[in-house]
Order: C-alpha cells, then structure tokens, then sequence
C-alpha cells in the first residue's frame, strides 16, 4: 500500500494562519486545563488529533461533560455537553479577542463556567486575548494542510511509542509550543532545570522536566526556526549526544539543543515513514546509551511484544480480554 501524501507546508506561506491559530489552540487548552486536575508533565492540558482536527477530548463539569473540537474539514470549533447541547462558531478570518469572546459566549449558552489566563504562555508576543486584533488570519486550505500533516505525525509517533514498554507520554498536541509530541522516561530524577521559557511559570517547566527523558515530535515553525520539522531531544543531554549519527537530511541544531529534521525533507524522501522513524530511533538511541538507560528493562517486556506480534499478524490479540476482566487464582 502507499504511503498517504504529506502536503506543502512551507512556514512563511502560512505563517500568519499559524500564528493566529496558535493562539487559538491556546484559549481551547487553557479551558482544558481550567477544569482538569493537574497531570505529571501537564499532561492534563493537552489537545489530540482527531479524525477532523484537534479535540481537547471529554472534559468533566461537576455532575456533567463536555468537550472542544477544531473541525479542520468543515472549519468549525465545536462545543459539545454529555446532555446533547451543541454550540458552534466559524473558523475563518477573525481576530483572536473576537475568537475569545465567542468562545466565552459558548461556555456560557452551554452554562459552563471556565475562567482562564488570558496572557498566551510560550509566546514573547503575549499580548491577552481578549486585546489581540492583531492576529486575525484564517486560511482553511493552510489548517487543512497542517491537520493532515499532523494526522500522519500521530500515526507514526503512535508507531514509535508501541515500541517502548517503560512510561511513556501519550502522543499529544502541545499548544504552548504548538507541536505535537511523545516522549520517552528513563526511569531517573533529572537535574532541576533552569526555566526561563517565556511567558511560563519556572515552576511548571521544572515540574515538566523533573524526570529524565527522550522526547520527540513535530512543530511547524516559528520566528526562530521558520521550518516545519521534525525534533528530537534529551534531557538532562548526555555528553555528546550532539555528536550522535541521525539520518541525512538531520542536524542538531545548537541554538535549539535539538535534532531537528527539515519537514520538506521527510516529504521528498522516497519512505517518508522510515525516514521519520528511523530518525527518532537515532536520536532516542544516542540519548539512552550516551545516558546509560537501562534499555534491557525499558524496551523488553516480552509478553507486550507477543501481543503486538499476533495483533499484526492475524488480529487474534483484540480478543484478549482486558486485565480487569480476569483474576488472579486466590492463594490459601
């Protein structure tokens, strides 16, 4: 079967759309994590790719639900209540404090009640939401573009993340930075980082990266690197782990003190698949054996790797019953 298409998407055709629509995906998340309980590594405030764009999946509101979509086929946000409420607004060309205001009167009609910091966290330009008629560009064609991308990311780091049976992050969409990411734990205490991201809380960038780690993921550009591309980083960085082979076409980026590897890259590649995976394997590898992980523990349950051999060879595996189903026989 062939591989699915990667459409074009070059940051500075696009970047106004991305700019507006990171702060965008940042008022949708912030009403997540206004109404979540905190998660390790905020874990809690995370978006997820769907089938038509980004969802903050289902969030619990005293006795009832809801949930938050970006639909990037029919270019509608989309408020839902477990109780068949539904709200919806357009997106197309606004600003972000009219996006704001409309999302609140939203939450409102649905009689939900979420208050949030309007200042955009991870962004120099943090200029409140509610005062933000700077920003205010929508190309449907351009989010299209970055949903679909973003749906083959999730594929594929889905794919890497099978492959690791210590703790491990979902794959999930990150709108601080505006990237989607998944990554990968030693085990270990990292030393207490600096902070200094702007725009953040230290103490949430020291909760974040309190434990050593492998991430990788993918972000489509910004002001400092204005190209899509695929990452990987270690932290705490091991000793030269800069120095670590990754595939032609990678670099480690020292003024980002990641591997970064070009999007248009991976789209001319003649297996973008394995060219992308082949890529984090590298970067994950010179993390963990340059930082002595304990990889035998890490990687090697072999009742997981049983499983996933039958679920790919015949499917049998999705007729095992869940762990909760069966008991263990009681001793005397």
């Amino acid at each position: 079967m062939a591989e699915p298409n990667w459409p074009d998407l070059e940051y500075d055709e696009w970047k106004e759309t991305c700019e507006t629509l990171h702060r965008w995906t940042q008022i949708v998340g912030k009403i997540r994590l206004s109404k979540s309980p905190w998660v390790n590594h905020s874990w809690h405030s995370t978006l997820y790719v769907t089938e038509k764009g980004l969802t903050t999946s289902v969030i619990h509101d005293r006795e009832s639900s809801f949930a938050i979509e970006f639909d990037f086929i029919s270019h509608v946000l989309r408020m839902s209540r477990s109780d068949g409420r539904e709200m919806s607004l357009p997106l197309k060309s606004q600003s972000v404090a009219t996006f704001f205001g409309s999302c609140l009167s939203c939450l409102d009609e649905l009689e939900v009640e979420a208050a949030i910091h309007e200042k955009p966290n991870e962004l120099a330009d943090a200029i409140p939401f509610s005062q933000d008629h700077t920003h205010n560009t929508y190309d449907p064609d351009f989010a299209n573009r970055f949903w679909k991308v973003l749906l083959q990311c999730d594929r594929l780091m889905k794919d890497f993340r099978s492959r690791f049976s210590g703790k491990a992050s979902p794959v999930h969409f990150f709108w601080g930075g505006l990237d989607l990411a998944t990554t990968r734990f030693s085990g270990r205490n990292a030393p207490e980082h600096p902070g200094g991201i702007p725009n953040l809380p230290d103490l949430v960038t020291r909760e974040a990266y309190s434990d050593e780690v492998s991430s990788c993921g993918f972000w489509p550009g910004n002001e400092l690197y204005p190209t899509a591309a695929f990452y990987s980083y270690a932290y705490p960085e091991p000793e030269g782990y800069e120095r670590a082979t990754v595939p032609d076409g990678a670099s480690y980026e020292e003024k980002l003190r990641e591997f970064v590897l070009p999007y248009r890259a991976v789209k001319a590649a003649g297996s973008p698949d394995r060219l992308v995976l082949d890529f984090f394997l590298s970067a994950y590898e010179a993390a963990a054996n340059l930082g002595k992980w304990d990889r035998a523990a890490l990687e090697g349950s072999r009742y997981l790797k049983i499983l996933q051999g039958r679920a790919k060879t015949d499917g049998s595996a999705a007729d095992v019953r869940p762990r909760a189903a069966t008991r263990p026989t009681p001793r005397g």
